[in-house]
């Protein structure tokens, strides 16, 4: 990525380190870090809280917030985390900011799992991530984006997608 205002999106499933490894990413590129979660309505956080999925009339309005908050970032680049599970939402978004690399962080079910089960902080229950993950379309070789393993140490993986956006 040549690009020297970079606009990324940490796409995956719950549990999968999106706030953590793009805030990392965030740090490494020296840009700014959002997380779509804060992009939210009350109404959507109260379904996830309540254990019930969302449905892509909820989704709709928060991915085209999402494509707004990367357009008004064009200028200084961005990190955002942001779930982006299924090839139309990630369209969606594309929509509204065209230049978005996706950054599918990937990892074993069981260890996503592990993961889910031992978050007690966060509004999204671990009893959703079958859900996510049956949601889930990877990358399509026609996405600007690369997959990236969670199973390796938060560093390490930063490293690894900074250098592979960089000479992308």
């Amino acid at each position: 990525m040549t690009n020297s205002t970079p606009l990324v999106c940490v796409m995956g499933v719950s549990a999968a380190g999106k706030s953590t490894v793009g805030a990392a990413l965030a740090g490494v590129l020296g840009v700014p870090f959002a997380d779509a979660d804060d992009l939210h309505s009350d109404a959507n956080r109260s379904k996830m809280a309540s254990g019930i999925p969302l449905g892509d009339e909820d989704r709709w309005p928060w991915l085209d917030a999402v494509g707004g908050h990367f357009q008004e970032h064009r200028a200084t680049g961005l990190v955002m985390a942001c779930s982006a599970l299924r090839r139309v939402y990630r369209d969606r978004i594309r929509a509204v900011a065209p230049d978005v690399v996706f950054v599918h962080l990937d990892g074993s079910r069981e260890l996503l799992a592990a993961r889910a089960a031992a978050r007690t902080d966060h509004f999204m229950p671990a009893a959703l991530l079958n859900s996510q993950i049956a949601t889930l379309e990877p990358l399509a070789a026609d996405e600007r984006g690369l997959v990236a393993d969670v199973g390796m140490p938060v560093s390490d993986l930063v490293d690894d997608v900074a250098a592979r956006l960089s000479s992308a």
